[in-house]
């Protein structure tokens, strides 16, 4: 385990109560309130920077961001390849403004290699919300769609996000742009309008065209005496530029997927089909991750992911398999077999996973691939 995350997680679980105090302090809380709370949610009022109702104009302050270190190793027949990796370290302020308006910012960081040190911004957006029937976000903003490019980083039920997602959606996930949601039980919707542009690390440059992103989704719950039981539908349009770096070279993006979760178990799927342009080949994948809640704390998690191009060196292999071979492919195959363990929620886990893919190259010209790989990871957010 690196430094930073020895230094990181002794913090985490021995900050004395005295640190716990933000500035400016927060509102009092009752002694039922206190007597209900457990170590961890004492240790992470530190994120509750300043909180004060009676304020017009500044309601609300909290630090945001996660981090997240992965220990990988891969054994293939095209090699092998181990590595530390801070994933994600992020961070910055979500404030509530005039009661209705959210400003929130995120940056992200590389400290493994502190060259730079500054990635990007991630988050950068001001947000209305009246009532959950209708939110508007402008600025740069997660575009949500697929399965796993729909779940924040923070709460994937894996180490990562499947392959299907890493082809299919993009993987930049934070553009500017402006998009309407909402939730009108059982029914959910978003609408967006993105800049896909010239990338850089801040905005983009506004320049190579847009694309629009239309979801809609039921929430059969109730129905089903379940916990979530959402099916949801979701289609891209992209205008084709070879300047839309922000994006992957997609057209049209269409996805089907169902995220449903009982007591004791659960599954989330995804079907999704894109057209490509400039070279890239049109795609086609699904992903099947049933998963066990054996207890409240440990969770066991599988998936099963398949990607296929209807032309040679349309598939990318996922970010730890990429180190042992760059190549591209045209059929990828994958089972993982996972556990976590949740201290915290979502907000502190331990997740680790074991996979086995193989990718078939009609060209065959660098992008076969076959090996097991297992990566561990610490997941902390705030």
């Amino acid at each position: 385990m690196t430094k930073l995350t020895l230094i990181l997680l002794l913090v985490l679980l021995s900050m004395p109560a005295e640190a716990q105090t933000p500035l400016p302090p927060p509102a009092p809380v009752s002694d039922a309130k206190a007597s209900r709370e457990s170590a961890y949610d004492r240790i992470w009022r530190f994120t509750e920077w300043y909180e004060n109702d009676s304020n017009p104009v500044v309601q609300r302050v909290l630090f945001t961001g996660r981090y997240q270190q992965d220990y990988a190793t891969i054994h293939a027949d095209e090699g092998d390849h181990d590595e530390w990796n801070v994933r994600r370290l992020r961070l910055g302020p979500r404030v509530t403004l005039f009661r209705t308006f959210t400003l929130h910012g995120e940056v992200e960081l590389n400290p493994q290699e502190a060259n730079p040190l500054y990635v990007r911004v991630t988050d950068l957006y001001l947000q209305w919300s009246g009532s959950s029937r209708l939110v508007v976000t402008g600025g740069k903003h997660s575009v949500p769609f697929t399965m796993d490019g729909m779940t924040s980083s923070k709460e994937l039920l894996t180490i990562d996000r499947s392959n299907l997602s890493n082809n299919l959606w993009f993987p930049q996930e934070y553009i500017p742009g402006v998009s309407l949601s909402g939730r009108r039980a059982p029914w959910v919707y978003r609408a967006g309008v993105y800049s896909a542009g010239l990338a850089n690390r801040e905005f983009g440059e506004f320049s190579s065209g847009v694309f629009a992103l239309g979801a809609l989704g039921y929430d059969f719950a109730k129905r089903l005496g379940a916990k979530e039981a959402l099916l949801s539908g979701s289609y891209l349009y992209q205008q084709p530029n070879a300047e839309n770096t922000f994006t992957r070279q997609l057209e049209h993006v269409a996805s089907l997927n169902f995220r449903f979760e009982a007591s004791r178990w659960g599954a989330r799927t995804d079907v999704s089909a894109a057209t490509g342009y400039l070279g890239q080949s049109d795609l086609w994948g699904v992903m099947a991750m049933p998963f066990v809640n054996a207890t409240s704390k440990l969770q066991f998690v599988s998936r099963y992911t398949f990607v296929g191009s209807t032309r040679p060196n349309g598939v990318r292999l996922a970010t730890y398999e990429n180190g042992v071979v760059a190549g591209r492919g045209d059929r990828y195959n994958e089972l993982y077999l996972g556990a976590n363990y949740f201290f915290h929620g979502h907000k502190l886990k331990l997740q680790t996973g074991f996979q086995v893919a193989d990718m078939s190259d009609r060209a065959n010209d660098g992008g076969a691939y076959s090996g097991t790989s297992w990566v561990t990871g610490l997941r902390v957010g705030w």
